[in-house]
């Protein structure tokens, strides 16, 4: 079977960027890059809500052959290169939208966004949730995400849209932590009791 995985920032009180969507105010580091690394590593899928997607599809492309990325950076980006199936929920992308990523982009209505996550549980691996605030938050009000990996940062940011913003009360089981050397982020993993009924 397969999991819907949520990778994310979170400031410490709660929020995946700062005033006026500034993801700068989160306080990234290289362990960041390294945690989004190994989570792409382990993912068979992923899965974005279309402003994530248009984010990153003006960023990754770029990387794979930039002398200038960093090696893990480079990594996420042959990920992209080879392939991994994308599923994007938007009401409003379009194919002529999907640019390079065109043959491995699956583009899911609101509406159906619910059938198309129960069918990617389904099959086995990770489907991986980057950013999305939005869309994870509404899967996870209907039980459809499996686990959550919080990245918390050491800044207080004051943001404009908490994180759970609307999401019912829900029991999580630690997964684990993790730290690293030089960096005040930590990750906390949790698998979100209930979701298998």
């Amino acid at each position: 079977m397969g999991k819907i995985v949520v990778c994310t920032m979170l400031s410490v009180d709660g929020y995946t960027e700062g005033t006026g969507r500034d993801v700068m105010a989160m306080g990234m580091d290289a362990a960041f890059a390294e945690h989004n690394a190994d989570r792409t590593r382990a993912a068979s899928s992923l899965l974005f809500g279309g402003r994530t997607y248009r984010g990153m599809l003006t960023y990754w492309p770029q990387q794979h052959e930039n002398p200038d990325a960093s090696p893990l950076d480079r990594y996420i980006a042959e990920r992209y290169a080879q392939g991994i199936p994308i599923t994007v929920v938007s009401d409003t992308l379009t194919v002529d939208d999907t640019g390079p990523w065109r043959t491995q982009t699956t583009i899911v209505r609101r509406a159906a966004s619910h059938g198309a996550v129960a069918k990617l549980r389904r099959v086995d691996g990770d489907a991986l949730i980057f950013g999305s605030r939005t869309l994870w938050g509404e899967l996870l009000a209907h039980g459809l995400v499996d686990e959550l990996h919080l990245m918390i940062g050491p800044n207080i940011v004051a943001g404009d849209d908490h994180a759970f913003h609307g999401v019912p009360p829900a029991q999580l089981q630690l997964l684990g932590t993790r730290t690293w050397a030089g960096s005040d982020n930590v990750v906390i993993s949790y698998r979100v009791r209930g979701t298998r009924g």
